[in-house]
């Protein structure tokens, strides 16, 4: 008996370049997400849920239209956040980036991810098959926790658009990283959101 999670970082959204913090899904991100929900619908899922957020909830409206039983749930657990602030470990090339993070933000951030592990990472009985679609920090942060890593590594662990990370756990064990940033649904054109190119 296993419990799956399977964590989506969501498609690409309209304008994102530009710096528009939410959105629809792009035409590359449609078709990201109809990927991914081919890529799933093989699978026995027992929920989906994902951030309230549109290009969150769009994707999970994809997945959901491969398996009608489906019937995806928000989670403000999944909203996008910053769950951490500079710490003694952090490298100092990360200072930039918290520049313009405010401490409420961060405090709020933390006491999300709390809350999200808390709610997700908990052993339920049977065999178990759940998506979880949300945005590339929330991600990091659940594969940090699984791997037991220092806080500031989150900020290492990147996901591109519909990027399929998949943790388990079997009975009696510790929670398990199975395959990170898998890409394999994706051609190359539709391979997004990554910091740098990846290469060819």
């Amino acid at each position: 008996m296993t419990h799956y999670i399977y964590l989506v970082r969501h498609g690409e959204h309209q304008d994102a370049d530009q710096g528009v913090v939410d959105g629809p899904l792009s035409p590359r991100g449609r078709r990201q997400a109809e990927a991914l929900a081919d890529r799933l619908s093989g699978l026995p899922l027992t929920a989906v849920w994902h951030s309230p957020l549109e290009r969150a909830a769009e994707t999970a409206r994809a997945v959901a239209g491969r398996l009608p039983s489906v019937d995806p749930q928000p989670s403000a657990l999944l909203f996008d956040c910053v769950p951490t602030g500079m710490t003694d470990e952090t490298p100092a090339v990360y200072e930039p980036f918290f520049g313009s993070v405010t401490d409420d933000e961060i405090e709020a951030g933390r006491a999300q991810m709390n809350d999200a592990i808390n709610a997700f990472l908990v052993r339920k009985p049977g065999d178990v098959h759940e998506v979880l679609i949300t945005h590339n920090f929330v991600i990091g942060w659940f594969v940090r926790e699984v791997l037991q890593m220092p806080e500031w590594r989150w900020m290492t662990l990147n996901q591109a658009h519909c990027g399929l990370t998949v943790i388990a756990q079997k009975q009696g064990r510790p929670w398990t990283l199975l395959t990170h940033n898998d890409l394999a649904h994706l051609p190359f054109e539709l391979q997004t959101g990554l910091p740098e190119p990846l290469p060819v």
